[in-house]
């Protein structure tokens, strides 16, 4: 990969041309949920049925950018987010106060909270991964912990031992790296690398049955599979391909040059029911993964209306739902809710009931109503800025055609000249005199 090449937004005003995706994360125990779109926090108490405004006493910056990263702390005391800003916020959710905000040197592209919730770490766009201690006072600046040699890493991901950071990036790596005792001092100890994706990795996801000591590692990327891994060797157990799922492939709703990709994926902590998100399709595919035999399954499509492409997904296990939004940023003023201008998003759940109790597998989805939605018309006016999203599906696929765009300039790798790259170097931030 050339030396720069994902810096081109970095110089000039140029950081809101990529459209981001919404992205929703939710409680592990479903107390709250929070949607991010553009660089804004939306947030609902579940527990005290109200929308909630962040705070920042400290008196930091807000969001002024595209928001392309958030994440729950395991025991959900924490909350973090981070984007095109450059800036990383970490939240406090008993009271939605901002406890740190921390700088970034480039813009964010994932971040995650250890597992004993005294480190946050993020990756920037240019492949570091750089680490933040709660531990220390509030001025502790952040410090590099590990790199991906200049490639965009596109998930990160502790395990559920707290013991190895996952990371993947758009160059077809998986690295798994020894989370060390004194994390400040850098991660040093490589683990494996899980290879085998044949285009970018898009997302990862954890898995651990309860009888189980030993966990696996999910991963969805560009080459429209979601493979399954023991992550301390490196071993590749098993690969499910998706590009002949359901038909959702069919050539007359393909576009011209347009790509599949997998999007995101998430699981359940049994690794019995897995969601994945592809681009294009509306609606979510299920698998099933047996970790005794180490196989994932086919197991049906949840599809929803045609206007509806999830952009992120969540499972809370607890709760067997899984919440999903569609969304996307920087979309034209003709795009929005002409009423108050606000991004509009689309949040659907569905709910998986278990038909058999002693099996674990054997979930039903029901694509909840509306009117069957935790939080009710409450919560849906203020994670989607409008509540009659029936009628917005031009927003909607305005924000696909948006989504695609930003995926495909982000995760293919653009080709120079010579010239081209050498004026790019000299133009990059990080080489540039302070004053």
């Amino acid at each position: 990969m050339e030396e720069g090449l994902i810096e081109e937004s970095e110089s000039g005003n140029s950081c809101t041309d990529e459209a981001a995706p919404a992205l929703i994360a939710v409680h592990p125990t479903e107390s709250s949920v929070v949607v991010a779109v553009g660089s804004e926090l939306r947030i609902f108490d579940l527990k005290g049925d109200s929308a909630v405004s962040p705070l920042d006493e400290l008196g930091g910056p807000h969001h002024s950018a595209s928001i392309r990263a958030i994440s729950f702390s395991s025991d959900g005391e924490l909350f973090a987010s981070a984007g095109d800003d450059k800036i990383i916020k970490i939240w406090k959710t008993d009271s939605w106060n901002c406890i740190r905000t921390v700088q970034s040197e480039k813009k964010v592209s994932a971040v995650s909270i250890s597992q004993d919730s005294q480190y946050v770490t993020f990756a920037d766009k240019f492949g570091v991964v750089w680490i933040v201690s709660l531990k220390e006072d509030r001025d502790t600046k952040a410090v590099p912990i590990l790199g991906h040699y200049c490639s965009i890493i596109t998930s990160m991901k502790f395990s559920p031992d707290g013991r190895f950071i996952a990371t993947a990036d758009r160059d077809y790596k998986i690295r798994i790296t020894v989370f060390p005792r004194n994390a400040l001092k850098g991660a040093h100890e490589i683990q494996s690398f899980c290879l085998g994706h044949t285009d970018f990795v898009s997302c990862l996801a954890f898995v651990c049955s309860q009888d189980q000591s030993k966990g696996f590692l999910l991963s969805g990327g560009g080459d429209l599979t979601v493979r399954l891994w023991d992550y301390i060797s490196g071993s590749l157990l098993y690969t499910c391909a998706l590009d002949d799922k359901a038909g959702i492939l069919e050539a007359s709703e393909i576009e011209e040059n347009d790509k599949r990709a997998v999007t995101d994926i998430c699981a359940s902590s049994d690794g019995s029911l897995i969601s994945v998100a592809v681009q294009g399709f509306n609606g979510v595919m299920l698998l099933s993964c047996d970790l005794v035999a180490k196989t994932l399954s086919f197991v049906k499509n949840v599809s929803m209306e045609k206007s509806f492409i999830p952009t992120s997904l969540v499972l809370v296990s607890s709760k067997e739902r899984l919440w999903t939004v569609m969304g996307a940023s920087n979309l034209t003023s003709s795009d929005l809710n002409n009423n108050n201008q606000r991004l509009l998003t689309r949040v659907r759940i569905i709910s998986f009931l278990q038909k058999d109790p002693l099996d674990s597998c054997s979930r039903d989805p029901a694509l909840l109503e509306d009117s069957q939605v935790p939080g009710g018309e409450k919560l849906l006016m203020q994670l989607q800025g409008c509540l009659d999203a029936a009628a917005q599906e031009a927003a909607f696929a305005a924000a696909a055609a948006a989504v695609r765009t930003s995926l495909q300039n982000m995760m293919i790798k653009k080709q120079y000249s010579v010239e081209r790259r050498e004026l790019r170097k000299r133009n990059r931030n990080d080489k540039k005199i302070k004053s």
